[in-house]
């Protein structure tokens, strides 16, 4: 591109090439007349090594510009078409899937509906009632926020070791031990900490990263805050409740200590990071946004059926830190919180699992395109880089279940199961069309995490192993013997395990999909592509087990 653009004056001279063209313009006093005598005798004035000097510093600023030009303009172009080629090859897959029987139809359907940011045409129930309800609500209370009465279990300045009140806290003190281990028993410590998990495992990491130390944040106003968001988290929703918030926090918590990414994050920026997982899910009411758009909500209204429910956690989230006492960034400077605020925005929203694709192929074309230092340590030396690795960090956090212990994972689908069949309970009310995988009494839910991570985990994971080569290979054994476990369990003609390294499968859930992209190769004007052992005329393919 650079060597077709020319400085003003000199037209096809290419900036970078033309150099040995440049010298002073005449200084013919006839020509430059009409300018003025004090033009004239400025231009005069400048001997050729002093023209020659700026013309070299003005060039030099101009290949810098474009320097910038070409690295954004070519990230987000790489980025935009890995995103739209990653789409069509999961969308061939998912109608090869969806072929085979109907729970693969019910699979295919889930992930497509979930994770390829699609709007569908469902059948709705009439929206009268709705509409007069939403006249009923005062328009100056954020949706979801309340007063509450409960106590913080603060007395004067008495602040229990956790954070939270409880008679067992020699055990809830055992638990945290592991506060900075991937795989930390959540269930247990909500066991232990009277239903109150996300408060003394945020408590715990503040602690732990000396947070409240370096934001100035008082003790108090912490805990208050973390039991009123807390208390903002619905004890009846199965999945999205402040047990997953805590699981997601803690997660994150890991993550941002990985080696590779060592001294890469300021103290505001783990800040941004820790806080958004904790509140990436207050006030879940237990149902996706599809089924909210699909039932005139009032959030689908409020937020115009665009990640309706990922901007109210951020509306509640930062309204609750105006309540009494709940304010942990009091002590920010005003540029410190408007740079949270948009970091915490910026992650929140990316846990719209619809925008998975998209973030997906950002963290492809950065390992592509990834720089490290000498020691192994990620360079990223500006705002794009950082919040990208810190948007799919989150987003990692938020998919990481089938990357824990056996046990917790398990723990975690019966949950989500649940609750995908309380949506699907009150969609067969209304008289609508069930959601995939929200029907009890047809949804397999074996095959749904072996779908699930096939074609969304394992490919979001196997990447960020990548970009953080070699510090998650862990993560990713787990993921796959998990799976190899759940595909074990399909009562059906189950599938070779996930690498017999034969590459044969019997068609349903047999191979797993996977993307590989390389920036070097070009062809009329497309990035190239690896595809493992076979090629498509697209460029993108699965590769079956033998190619792991």
């Amino acid at each position: 591109m650079k060597e077709h653009c020319s400085p003003p004056g000199h037209p096809g001279t290419p900036i970078r090439h033309g150099h040995p063209a440049l010298g002073p313009p005449p200084c013919s006093v006839s020509d430059m007349e009409p300018l003025g005598p004090e033009f004239v005798s400025a231009v005069c004035l400048l001997t050729d090594e002093s023209y020659q000097k700026l013309a070299m510093e003005t060039m030099e600023e101009l290949d810098w510009c474009l320097d910038q030009l070409e690295t954004i303009q070519t990230y987000r172009s790489v980025s935009d078409m890995a995103s739209n080629k990653f789409k069509r090859m999961l969308n061939r897959e998912l109608t090869h899937l969806s072929e085979m029987s109907r729970s693969g139809n019910q699979v295919s359907e889930f992930i497509s509906n979930t994770f390829l940011d699609k709007q569908n045409e469902l059948e709705l129930p009439c929206p009268m009632a709705k509409t007069r309800e939403w006249k009923k609500r005062p328009h100056h209370q954020t949706h979801g926020v309340r007063k509450l009465s409960h106590s913080t279990g603060l007395q004067g300045s008495s602040i229990s070791r956790f954070g939270v009140k409880t008679d067992q806290e020699d055990l809830l003190s055992k638990d945290l031990e592991n506060i900075n281990k991937w795989g930390l028993n959540i269930f247990r410590v909500a066991e232990h900490s009277h239903n109150r998990p996300l408060t003394c495992t945020m408590y715990t990491i503040f602690q732990e990263r000396d947070l409240m130390n370096t934001f100035k944040i008082p003790t108090d106003t912490f805990v208050t805050f973390m039991m009123t968001l807390e208390a903002h988290y619905h004890s009846d929703v199965e999945y999205h409740n402040s047990l997953h918030a805590a699981d997601v926090a803690q997660s994150t918590h890991i993550l941002l200590s990985t080696p590779a990414l060592d001294a890469v994050f300021t103290d505001l920026e783990i800040l941004a990071a820790v806080f958004a997982a904790a509140i990436h899910d207050v006030d879940h009411p237990g149902v996706s946004n599809q089924f909210l758009i699909n039932t005139n909500s009032e959030l689908a209204l409020m937020y115009n059926d665009e990640s309706v429910l990922e901007n109210h956690h951020l509306a509640v989230g930062f309204k609750l830190l105006q309540e009494d006492n709940c304010d942990i960034f009091q002590n920010l400077t005003k540029k410190e919180r408007q740079s949270l605020r948009r970091m915490v925005i910026d992650m929140v929203l990316a846990t719209d699992m619809s925008k998975h694709m998209s973030l997906l192929a950002d963290l492809k074309t950065m390992v592509e395109t990834k720089k490290v230092t000498s020691s192994g340590v990620l360079l990223l030396d500006n705002y794009t880089d950082k919040i990208q690795v810190m948007r799919n960090m989150v987003h990692c956090a938020d998919l990481s279940n089938p990357t824990k212990s056996l046990d917790l994972y398990r723990q975690w689908t019966d949950r989500i199961m649940n609750e995908f069949s309380h949506q699907g309970d009150r969609e067969r009310e209304k008289g609508m069309e069930i959601s995939p995988m929200c029907d009890k009494h047809t949804a397999s839910v074996e095959k749904s995490q072996v779908g699930f991570i096939d074609y969304i985990v394992h490919p979001l994971w196997e990447t960020w192993a990548d970009l953080v080569h070699p510090d998650a290979q862990d993560i990713l054994d787990t993921l796959e013997d998990n799976r190899n476990w759940y595909q074990s369990m399909i009562p059906q003609r189950p599938s070779p395990p996930f690498c017999t390294g034969d590459g044969e499968g019997d068609g349903e859930g047999g191979h797993r999909f996977q993307f590989e992209l390389t920036l070097d190769d070009e062809q009329d004007g497309e990035m190239g592509v690896e595809e493992g052992e076979r090629g498509t005329e697209e460029g993108w393919s699965p590769v079956e087990q033998g190619g792991v």
